[in-house]
């Protein structure tokens, strides 16, 4: 994605100089939809992106994942008001993956309402009647070529789009997506990131769909953390929206001692936002990316590299290649991500 200018718009205001850290280039700020399911570190994303002011927000479609769809669209709702911009629409979609069935919650790292059981009252706003399907193709026909997708959790509302109107993977800008574990293990299991094993066969379809698609894997995000030190610091800024996220990240950084001991929180989704707004921070290799569907490593993401030529066709032949992340400057990024969640 070539690199935006700083510069205010009707969703952001003029940007603290200490985090002016953005490449400068005359260009407007990006149109962008965040596919989500808040969500500890979706919200922290989300927040971040509100004070962004190269991101134009079009709206949020939500998505089950660390809560229920329906959760997702309060937690969703919730968001648009802290951050004030509560008129910005919010789609809902799917309550389950494609193929049916009962999605997977993962309410065990981000509490029963997926905001680290802070248990706010109901929000004020409501969702926008069209589903998230809908919304997506309506936003990237309005403007061809311009919209970028932040997606991050399951992919199921961007296959329904796929499926929905053919055009739509070339029309779409970008799609940047937390997604997968390109030769590393899993977080699900061995073979599986969350997001893509919430929805294998979604994954599949948004991977081969040709649009312009960037994937960051957890093999990137765990490397990016906020220590038990950091959220003290963060606790403590002053920053507009410092305290809110520091009493979700309670439940949250528990939930990371316990299961990966890690004392302080992997920064998953704050990770692969500034891979949308700070692309120059990452390396990325191309290749055709493919989801596994069945057997007991459903959800494993695996990537062609392009280091053989076949000497026949394989379930890799002939679609087109994604950027996957390769390395991350991970003192930058986090850098970047501190400032923004801190700023007054």
């Amino acid at each position: 994605m070539e690199s935006v200018n700083v510069m205010s718009n009707h969703h952001c205001g003029v940007v603290d100089g200490a985090i002016d850290m953005v490449p400068r280039s005359a260009a407007k700020p990006e149109k962008i939809i965040i596919d989500t399911d808040p969500g500890i570190d979706d919200s922290m994303a989300i927040l971040m992106a509100f004070q962004t002011p190269v991101v134009e927000i079009l709206g949020l479609t939500t998505i089950f994942g660390n809560v229920a769809t329906e959760d997702a669209t309060h937690n969703a709702l919730h968001l648009c008001e802290i951050a004030g911009y509560p008129g910005v629409p919010v789609a809902e979609g799917s309550s389950e993956p494609l193929k049916g069935g009962i999605p997977r919650v993962a309410d065990f790292a981000h509490g029963a309402d997926g905001l680290g059981n802070i248990n706010l009252p109901p929000p004020k706003s409501k969702k926008i009647e069209k589903t998230a399907s809908k919304f997506l193709v309506d936003k990237v026909s309005e403007y061809p070529g311009e919209v970028s997708i932040l997606a991050l959790g399951p992919l199921t509302n961007l296959a329904m789009a796929v499926k929905r109107d053919p055009t739509f993977a070339s029309k779409v800008k970008k799609v940047v997506i937390l997604g997968g574990a390109f030769f590393a293990l899993g977080n699900v299991n061995p073979a599986a990131e969350a997001n893509i094993y919430g929805d294998p066969e979604a994954a599949d379809i948004v991977f081969t769909s040709g649009a312009h698609i960037v994937v960051v894997g957890i093999n990137i995000t765990t490397q990016v953390k906020m220590t038990d030190a950091d959220l003290s610091d963060l606790r403590q800024s002053g920053g507009r929206h410092a305290q809110f996220i520091s009493n979700m990240c309670k439940f949250y950084r528990d939930w990371h001692v316990k299961s990966d001991g890690v004392y302080g929180i992997f920064l998953h989704d704050p990770v692969c936002f500034v891979a949308l707004v700070r692309p120059d921070l990452f390396t990325y290799k191309n290749g055709v990316v493919r989801v596994e569907t069945q057997g007991i490593c459903v959800g494993h993401t695996l990537m062609d590299q392009g280091l053989k030529t076949w000497n026949s066709s394989n379930p890799w032949s002939g679609y087109s290649p994604v950027s996957v992340a390769w390395t991350v400057n991970v003192d930058e990024v986090l850098f970047y991500i501190k400032k923004m969640l801190m700023k007054r």
